[in-house]
């Protein structure tokens, strides 16, 4: 599993060698093998004899941070959709990328992005779980971007990272108390510690900052606003990212953690609430769109709701039709993004509402776009996958009960009509989507920017297998049920089997919620022009992307105000405000700590030489304030540095000494060349308050790194790190001087550094001497 992981990583890093050959052949077919090969090695493990299967790597066992990996039935359908929808996207991405197109950046970004969707569903750790989180938002960042010539491409990039980097900052808090409250970071731990983890105080806030990071990601209300935008991305990635992948890591965040939350009653008001709010907005504002890829992206954002409400309901048949949907909705969108691809590149536009009587130009993609559109409007049909898992859904939403909290009576008592509400705008679009693109219209299709007409077999090949999807798991869905979804639903919640997956069970309920949708929808599509001015009232003059972008507006207005008001050009005022804020932090912090402490036991004697050096040292301390010359001010302050090496001498620390006089003549040397350069000292004329400022300023810092030394010196709170350095010098570190055993091993690297330092130092010191004599002699 790990190769698994790491494989398309190690790839990328030969792509921009291989890409140089793109002339000749495309990139993309060195890729394809990558996900294709990682597909056929996990395929094997489909069957109803599964079991999981857990390694471990170590990384950072000091922080309890290995690298876990756990492959279960949840872990097993989404490494599948990864790289089987990934060889597809690969295959489709060969024949739509022209060789022209920088090749090198999109696979490497492409197989990164793979990478990193691969460690999510595979980790067991929340910590690399994290970090593969994190990698997912950068590289779909590139991706979205990958255009970088288009402001919009730019803009949605921007975007998408922004709202998802923020989620996965909330939900790596909700990571560290759940951390916290377990001491483990492995997430099968976690799940077999649930008790512990409901009965905490800490609860409320780790289950929101997870669904932050879960509702950013799966572009739930109303954070789904970055995912249109980032239709500007190529279709490839499109069809990959908003698919099948990235907006399927937060349903895979939520359903992995769902063994612990579930059984926290405000689990299912949070995310059946979000989800079925999501699933009727994300709906409705689809069939407001007019770019193609605009549809989809908001279907896609209703779809996710729908998932995201499934898994809020938590009952068996929930949890089942939630991994059903997972799966059917990689098919049929797959598929009908690639279409939106088709068409574009075929036509020259995405505008629906110059386009129109395609099919008998584009039988084949019509023929594709007739399965996948119905397939996503539900349609009652044996051969169409989305109904199976539609009529399950419906079927769901009427075995809701309430629980101890009183709302969650209210919005189990709502959800089915919202349901039926959402899935008749599903409808809607969905037809809209493909009569409006193929059926009859007043448009020419010879008026298009390019003159429609079938695309080549390699373009349509990958939409194709998606659509045989479609129809093989809708007429043999129990094909994939005992060897695969089971186990995926049993993951999540060990009762969530389904033993038999059939078309017709009756005229039940569900049937005639579906019909509805169907005779509710068929009616509102008919007579959208009349009722489709109501979107001048909802949403209207709103947009939370208004509010997204005011947001950042006044974020960066402010902070350049923020910034202008200290960033005045006065070094003066900049040390004013580092010394200051230091003196005031540390000086609150000691004081709420009970840090200022006094012990004048076990010192040293002191005589009445060091007392003279330590006069002297102060003297010529307080003498570089009133000199008014550079080689004066530089000589007195060579007093204090040399002063302190007396110091180190007279309390027997002969290397500390050396070290001081080593550095001090460097210094000094430095100086002397710098100051020959710069202006002469000469007196200021400083108002009043400012000399009072900087009296003040200077002598509390002194006084606090004076209280610091003395508390260090005098306060016990922890073991001394001394008698540690006294016993193991000899047996680790091989010799009986601690010092120098401290610098050579113990310090090794922070010597290591000094030393360049000042090699750096002396070769800077010898430049400027050489350049001086250059000058001289010329």
């Amino acid at each position: 599993m790990l190769l698994a992981i790491l494989a398309p990583l190690i790839i990328a890093f030969f792509i921009p060698t291989l890409s140089r050959w793109k002339s000749t052949i495309h990139t993309g077919i060195f890729v394809f093998f990558v996900p294709f090969s990682i597909f056929l090695f996990f395929i094997q493990y489909i069957g109803k004899d599964f079991i999981p299967i857990k390694q471990v790597f170590e990384w950072i066992p000091s922080l309890h941070i290995n690298f876990d990996l756990y492959l279960d039935g949840l872990s097993l359908l989404f490494v599948l959709l990864i790289t089987g929808i990934g060889s597809l996207v690969v295959l489709y991405s060969i024949f739509y990328l022209d060789k022209q197109e920088n090749l090198g950046h999109f696979y490497v970004y492409l197989l990164m992005f793979m990478s990193a969707m691969l460690g999510i569903v595979l980790s067991d750790n929340i910590f690399v779980l994290y970090s593969f989180w994190e990698l997912t938002s950068i590289s779909s960042f590139l991706l979205i971007g990958y255009w970088h010539f288009k402001e919009k491409s730019r803009y949605g990039a921007l975007k998408s990272m922004m709202i998802t980097v923020f989620g996965g900052l909330s939900m790596l808090g909700g990571f560290l108390l759940l951390s916290v409250i377990t001491n483990t970071t492995s997430i099968r731990v976690m799940i077999d510690q649930a008790d512990l983890i409901l009965e905490s105080e800490y609860l409320p806030l780790a289950l929101i900052f997870i669904l932050i990071g879960a509702f950013t990601k799966s572009a739930q209300f109303p954070f789904h606003i970055w995912l249109p935008d980032a239709m500007e991305a190529p279709t490839p990635v499109s069809a990959y990212l908003h698919s099948a992948t990235m907006v399927k890591a937060g349903l895979y965040l939520v359903a992995r953690f769902s063994p612990i939350f579930s059984q926290y009653d405000w689990f299912f008001i949070i995310v059946t609430t979000f989800g079925i709010i999501t699933l009727c907005w994300g709906s409705y504002m689809a069939v407001r769109q007019t770019d193609l890829k605009a549809i989809l992206a908001f279907s896609t954002v209703s779809q996710l709701g729908m998932i995201m409400a499934m898994l809020g309901f938590g009952t068996d048949i929930a949890i089942f039709a939630a991994v059903f949907h997972i799966l059917n909705h990689a098919t049929f969108k797959g598929s009908l993004f690639m279409v939106a691809g088709i068409i574009d590149v075929q036509s020259g536009t995405r505008d629906i509402r110059r386009l129109g009587a395609l099919y008998t130009l584009m039988p084949i993609t019509a023929t594709l776009a007739l399965f996948g559109t119905f397939s996503m409007a539900g349609f009652p049909l044996p051969f169409l996958n989305g109904f199976y898992s539609k009529e399950l859904f419906f079927d769901a939403t009427l075995g809701l009960t309430a629980n101890d909290v009183d709302i969650s009576g209210i919005i189990a008592a709502l959800v089915p009509y919202l349901a039926v509400f959402g899935s008749v705008f599903t409808f809607v679009y969905s037809m809209y989507l493909f009569f409006g693109v193929f059926g009859k219209s007043k448009n020419n299709p010879e008026d298009l920017p390019t003159k429609p007409k079938e695309v080549s077999i390699g373009m349509l090949l990958s939409p194709i297998i998606l659509v045989l999807g479609v129809i093989t798991i809708g007429l043999v869905p129990n094909l994939f049920n005992n060897g695969l979804l089971v186990h995926a639903a049993t993951s999540i919640k060990a009762t969530a089997s389904y033993d038999h997956i059939k078309f017709w069970h009756g005229f039940n309920t569900p049937l005639r919620m579906s019909l509805i949708v169907v005779v509710l929808g068929a009616i509102l599509y008919m007579t959208k022009e009349k009722w489709s001015k109501i979107y001048d009232v909802l949403p209207g003059v709103l947009s939370f992307n208004k509010v997204y972008d005011k947001t950042l507006t006044y974020i960066d207005d402010g902070s350049k105000k923020v910034t202008n008001s200290y960033m005045t050009g006065s070094l003066r005022n900049y040390m004013l405000l580092i010394v200051g804020s230091m003196f005031i932090i540390s000086f609150i912090f000691m004081y709420m700590t009970d840090g200022f402490a006094i012990n004048m036991s076990d010192l040293a004697d002191v005589t009445f030489i060091e007392v003279v050096v330590v006069i002297a040292i102060a003297i010529a301390a307080v003498g570089t304030i009133f000199s008014n010359h550079n080689i004066t001010a530089i000589l007195i302050l060579g007093i204090t540095g040399y002063g302190v090496a007396i110091l180190f001498v007279l309390y027997r620390a002969p290397d500390l000494a050396l070290t001081q006089l080593v550095i001090e003549t460097i210094t000094m040397a430095l100086f002397l060349l710098c100051f020959y350069h710069f202006p002469k000292l000469r007196k200021r004329e400083e108002t009043k308050k400012t000399i009072f400022t900087n009296l003040i300023v200077s002598i509390g810092f002194g006084l606090l790194m004076t209280a610091i030394g003395i508390s260090a010196l005098s306060s016990n709170w922890f073991d001394k790190i001394s008698e540690y350095f006294v016993e193991t010098s000899l047996p680790i570190g091989g010799g009986r001087n601690i010092v120098n055993v401290i610098l050579v091993d113990m310090r090794g690297f922070d010597t290591l550094f000094e030393i360049a330092v000042l090699g750096l130092a002396g070769l800077t010191v010898f430049g400027l001497i050489k350049l001086r004599n250059n000058k001289g002699a010329k």
